[in-house]
């Protein structure tokens, strides 16, 4: 795993100075927006989205340049959707990363307009990019999709209600919550690169970013339980006590990771299929599967 480690932060690095670019420019008034932003959208992580969107580039022969506004606009709506998630209505999380969550650092309302300028940026990064050509029209319009009440947005509320009323179907339940709430963000810069490559192998690509969207959040669900805050950075063992429809409350823990083992199995099958390097991307299941944070 030596390479993939050294290919990891080599995407990292190039998405980070993209970042770091952004924020030099950012200048709000009052102050305390742009603050609050950057607070929660510098607050490390794995970033794992960008990173998974650079490698795909790289699979499919695409420019750097070519995906990188992208990248930042879909890292400015995953970390809007966290603020917004750790509020007291939501997860009530009062650790991110190890750091206080944004509402701890700057108050309430700070965190949900911080989250809204982080939402509304990202936009318009996807309108600037959209001027380009049609692709780029269709790849904004996929990141809004993933990310909105068809996505991300509507497993969250699904989320919220299964907390507190029992699913007919607790199976499918938590497939809908999954698929949408993680998973859709982690199919979207998979799913856009192939787009924006002339949608080159986009259906094994789309199964691939399904399955591997799943698969993190099998591992998130295992984490809760076996986890600590050391290494997470936040408050685990939370899930039972807010009632949440997981895989290891519906299956138990180790038929969880049996599950988890089985999905991986899938993704490697599916890469098998295509005819490029993404060895790399192999090795991403593999470090999704051992993750420890």
């Amino acid at each position: 795993m030596h390479d993939f480690f050294h290919s990891y932060n080599e995407y990292l690095t190039e998405f980070e100075a993209y970042l770091a670019s952004y924020v030099k420019k950012l200048q709000t008034k009052p102050e305390i927006l742009g603050e609050s932003m950057q607070y929660s959208l510098l607050n490390g992580g794995k970033r794992i989205r960008p990173v998974l969107m650079l490698a795909c580039a790289d699979v499919l022969g695409l420019e750097k340049a070519e995906v990188l506004p992208f990248a930042l606009a879909l890292e400015m709506i995953h970390t809007y959707s966290l603020v917004h998630d750790d509020l007291p209505a939501m997860d009530d999380d009062d650790f991110r990363r190890g750091k206080p969550s944004n509402h701890k650092a700057f108050g309430e309302a700070n965190a949900i307009l911080a989250g809204d300028a982080l939402l509304n940026e990202a936009y318009a990064i996807c309108f600037k990019e959209s001027l380009k050509g049609e692709k780029y029209v269709r790849a904004s319009q996929f990141l809004n999709e993933c990310a909105g009440v068809y996505g991300m947005i509507a497993g969250q509320s699904a989320d919220l209600y299964y907390s507190e009323k029992q699913a007919e179907d607790p199976e499918e339940a938590l497939h809908y919550i999954h698929a949408c709430k993680c998973g859709k963000l982690l199919l979207a810069p998979i799913a856009m690169v192939s787009i924006l490559a002339d949608n080159r192998y986009y259906y094994p690509l789309e199964q691939f970013g399904k399955l591997f969207g799943l698969l993190f959040q099998m591992t998130d669900d295992i984490l809760d339980v076996t986890g600590n805050f050391d290494s997470m950075g936040k408050k685990v063992q939370k899930d039972e006590g807010k009632n949440k429809l997981t895989y290891v409350r519906l299956y138990g823990l180790e038929n969880a990771k049996v599950r988890a083992d089985m999905c991986a199995t899938d993704c490697r099958a599916i890469l098998e299929s295509i005819d490029e390097d993404t060895s790399f991307l192999r090795n991403m299941v593999d470090y999704v599967l051992a993750r420890q944070n």
